[in-house]
């Protein structure tokens, strides 16, 4: 495969080249054989479209150039076997797929339930050895556990699958592990940008075959990440939260999920719904009414070249993430490190876009910047959240991908 339809046309091709020869000899040490597939699967960026998933929404969203790559061979038991540089490995007998309570939060757990969701639909596989290295940028909530188990997904496509796997497919075996599995209620988004790879508009109006359309992202910018700090260890109460507000305003007009409510019946109801729910429900019940609709119009702007109103939907999402959806700080929190990003932000960049990325209260914030301005960019926000804090990154071509069968 061209890497540079994974890392962009200006990559330095030959240090991801002796990046993947360095893994094949650290496999080599630790099985005393080769491996025999190499594989590359991606972090994203979230670019419209904040916490409408879960909601069978509009987002967009695109697979980028830091990955975590794997050095993979088949075996003949039913062990799943996975070293991660830095990482206890990942030791898995899926001859016994059952959920374990132990495994909760856990790489595991996440194999085994990936392991879970292939066998249920009909396939019979066995094990693998991989060994996997990362540059997926750490606490910038570009979905590293995404990226690892899509990942894990297309090996076992590939091995077993004869590639009968689906883009979608891997997406929802994915979410299907992390949600039943793993402990996490997410949605889907983080799988299928990873899975899908490009600037892509997903509509989750069916969550399990959602509608795919690729797009062309604007020239002129670069994407920046900052992780401002933060962990997202203790969130996940706040994530299920804005799920939960969304769902009760949903239920009040006999539906499940906002998607399924018209947005003219919502505001025609705002009278009844002030007295019987939180303002807090009924203001992220918007943000998801408003946020589809900056995604059709981002779709349009890129369509048309219209850059400017690209840019101008960012902005507006990453305002109502802050006022609307709140999930731009922990409640209680006087430190907001992800609010100060986006307003220093807001303070240096004349030509482009800020907003919360990902999940929210803590961690990342992403840019769109114009060439011209994001070295000044860059360095700034390197001086005020550290140099290992802020990443430039490229949209990549493809999604989680076999690299080479040697």
């Amino acid at each position: 495969m061209d890497l540079k339809l994974l890392y962009g046309e200006n990559a330095d091709v030959q240090s991801k080249i002796n990046r993947i020869e360095k893994l094949k000899d650290v496999f080599y040490v630790g099985e005393g054989c080769k491996p025999t597939h190499v594989f590359s699967s991606s972090g994203r960026a979230e670019i419209l479209g904040n916490h409408t998933d879960h909601n069978h929404g509009l987002v967009m969203v695109a697979s980028i150039s830091c990955d975590v790559i794997a050095c993979v061979k088949k075996r003949d038991d039913t062990i799943v076997k996975i070293c991660s540089e830095n990482y206890p490995p990942v030791e898995v007998d899926i001859s016994d797929l059952s959920p374990k309570r132990s495994e909760l939060g856990t790489s595991d757990a996440l194999a085994r339930g990936v392991a879970r969701a292939i066998n249920d639909r009909g396939f019979e596989i066995k094990g693998f050895t991989a060994y996997t290295t990362s540059n997926i940028f750490k606490g910038a909530g570009v979905s590293s556990s995404a990226a690892f188990e899509v990942l894990t997904c297309e090996i076992f496509n590939v091995l077993y699958l004869d590639g009968k796997l689906t883009d979608v497919d891997r997406a929802v075996i994915s979410q299907y592990a992390e949600n039943v599995y793993f402990g996490k209620p997410c949605g889907i988004l983080d799988q299928s940008g990873i899975s899908i790879g490009s600037l892509v508009k997903l509509d989750f109006n069916n969550p399990t075959q959602p509608t795919i359309k690729k797009l062309t992202p604007p020239k002129g910018y670069t994407l920046v990440l900052t992780n401002t700090g933060g962990s997202h260890a203790q969130l996940t109460s706040h994530y299920a939260q804005i799920r939960k507000d969304m769902e009760e305003i949903a239920q009040y007009f006999g539906k499940n999920v906002l998607r399924d409510v018209p947005k003219s019946d919502f505001i025609k109801s705002l009278p009844t719904l002030k007295r019987r729910y939180s303002g807090r429900a009924i203001m992220r019940a918007m943000h998801f009414y408003n946020e589809n609709d900056r995604v059709n119009v981002a779709e349009k702007a890129l369509e048309l070249g219209d850059t400017a109103t690209f840019i101008k939907a960012i902005n507006e999402s990453g305002l109502s993430s802050l006022t609307l959806l709140q999930n731009c700080h922990v409640p209680g929190d006087v430190q907001q490190p992800v609010v100060l990003g986006i307003e220093i932000s807001r303070e240096i960049i004349k030509d482009g876009a800020v907003r919360v990325h990902g999940g929210g209260f803590a961690g990342s914030i992403l840019a769109f910047v114009s060439d011209g301005e994001v070295k000044n960019y860059v360095r700034f926000m390197k001086n005020v959240f550290g140099n290992n804090n802020v990443f430039e990154a490229s949209i990549r071509n493809v999604g989680t991908t076999l690299i080479e069968v040697l």
